[in-house]
């Protein structure tokens, strides 16, 4: 499992990318934007929200509001154990 915060100035995206056999969740603290899920329509968010990748998904975030948007993923094995996590 991993982690980390995202900061995205207005008009900007992380790019398309997957986690591969990954699950991502979005905590979004701050600001508006979409979720770019490919083969699904763009998911409009505000802050407060979350947002679910599933596996094997490409996607993309972007800042869609007049301010910075911030967010929290948390990337993690998807159907994982807890036996099969590994501490941090």
């Amino acid at each position: 499992m991993r982690s980390g915060i995202v900061r995205l100035k207005t008009g900007d995206t992380v790019g398309w990318h997957t986690t591969g056999k990954n699950e991502e969740s979005l905590v979004i603290l701050h600001g508006s934007g979409e979720a770019r899920i490919e083969g699904q329509p763009a998911h409009a968010f505000t802050a407060p929200a979350f947002v679910y990748i599933p596996p094997a998904t490409r996607h993309n975030v972007a800042n869609m509001g007049s301010e910075p948007l911030e967010y929290v993923y948390v990337v993690a094995p998807a159907n994982a154990q807890p036996s099969e996590m590994q501490p941090h």
